[in-house]
């Protein structure tokens, strides 16, 4: 069968953590080990029931603030400084965008509640994207088998007529078990080499 999407995690893939001397920062205030902030935000059970749609963004910042005595105009700040350093890579935003019309697109995203006004407003990814697909809006999450089915059946296509691309080993595995082309990301440059090898092989085998 034909290539007819290619499928893009966002967070780690699209949007890339370039400076986190901020998240540093606010370790070395609260005396955490370097790392923990990423984990509390990221790792804990209350961001795993976020993914899930079973509780929210505020949540986890409101949890965060309590166990470090922080008042709300402090939290805010912590906030700011968290995301700061996040930077979209417009580079592979303008090749997703330049795969259409020719090939479907999406974004299979685990994320908060919110996640879809975000994507969208914030860095424009409505014009790179036909659909997007947001764990706490399906109540599901990678690696799960069933959202990337949710993914793939949204878009009309079947899952050996996918590729799919994200930063996580489990996910890229994931996303092969249902019979996707998995591509783990390293580097932009990797990313787009690796997408474009698939699709001109796909070619040629049509030819």
């Amino acid at each position: 069968m034909s290539i007819r999407a290619v499928i893009f995690d966002f967070g780690g893939v699209l949007v890339r953590t370039a400076d986190a001397a901020g998240r540093r920062r606010w370790e070395e205030r609260l005396g955490l080990a370097r790392g923990e902030l990423d984990r509390m935000v990221f790792a804990s059970e209350l961001s795993d029931r976020s993914m899930i749609g079973l509780a929210t963004q505020r949540d986890i910042w409101r949890y965060i603030g309590a166990r470090y005595g922080l008042d709300e105009e402090t939290l805010h700040q912590l906030r700011r400084d968290f995301w700061a350093g996040d930077r979209l890579d417009e580079v592979l935003v303008q090749f997703m965008g330049e795969l259409r019309p020719q090939y479907k697109t999406a974004i299979l995203s685990n994320a908060w509640p919110g996640a879809r006004e975000m994507f969208d407003e914030r860095f424009g990814l409505g014009r790179v994207a036909d659909l997007f697909v947001i764990s706490s809006e399906e109540g599901v999450a990678k690696p799960d088998p069933r959202i990337y089915h949710i993914a793939l059946d949204r878009l009309g296509v079947s899952p050996h007529e996918a590729v799919f691309v994200d930063d996580f080993a489990e996910n890229v595995e994931g996303a092969q078990a249902v019979g996707m082309t998995g591509i783990l990301f390293q580097s932009t440059d990797q990313v787009m080499a690796e997408v474009r090898r698939y699709l001109d092989d796909d070619l040629v085998t049509q030819s």
